[in-house]
């Protein structure tokens, strides 16, 4: 089973002025495509061919560069994608907006926390909301293409929201701003769907894809 790039379900310029055409475009078409293809390569051949991204991520072999960083900017872009739309739709509520509240007391704060840990990640990586057992969510960041999914790698839970914060992200249009940038990824953010991926992860259903968030 080959992985295969994920389509947007919007356009490129769809996210200006928050994040702009060309970047979408670069970012999707070359960056991502590059990690889904090398994925590719990286498993051909392997019983990993016949697994899901999450199962090959959680038991990854942490010494598999190939797989580490080509997987896990498959899945990380994934995420990131499909969290994003341009209408912005959606309230934080129900369960997700009760944990977040019971965590960090205010929504306020969680995006504090959030726009923290991305903003203090040290060179190339990203900032994640994760989901543990039982409810609790928690930020955290990974350098690189890492995510919360490999083994003993940060927070560990399952990411229900991701903001990259590789320079190739935001640069041509944020610099070195990269606070801007992440204070302008929290207006493209589809809350309704951060509550549906929470509530599908209490109930074992894993989903990191949308193609029509409306």
């Amino acid at each position: 089973m080959a992985f295969k790039l994920p389509e947007l379900g919007y356009a490129y310029d769809a996210l200006e002025p928050n994040i702009d055409a060309r970047t979408m475009e670069i970012h999707h078409s070359k960056h991502h495509n590059g990690y889904t293809t090398k994925l590719n390569g990286a498993i051909a051949g392997t019983d990993l061919e016949e697994s899901s991204i999450e199962n090959i991520l959680g038991n990854l072999d942490m010494n598999n560069g190939a797989v580490r960083n080509n997987g896990g900017g498959f899945y990380n872009h994934s995420l990131f994608w499909s969290v994003m739309n341009p209408n912005n739709t959606g309230e934080l509520s129900g369960d997700l907006k009760d944990a977040i509240m019971a965590e960090f007391g205010s929504f306020d704060a969680f995006k504090d926390a959030f726009s923290n840990a991305a903003a203090t990640q040290f060179g190339s990586g990203w900032a994640w909301l994760c989901v543990h057992p039982g409810g609790k969510v928690e930020v955290c960041s990974t350098p690189n293409q890492d995510n919360p999914l490999m083994p003993g790698v940060t927070c560990g839970g399952t990411p229900i929201l991701g903001i990259d914060v590789w320079e190739h992200a935001y640069y041509l249009n944020y610099q070195n701003r990269r606070p801007d940038y992440i204070n302008a990824f929290f207006n493209v953010n589809v809350f309704s769907l951060l509550s549906f991926l929470y509530n599908s992860y209490n109930s074992f259903i894993f989903f990191i894809s949308c193609t029509s968030c409306k």
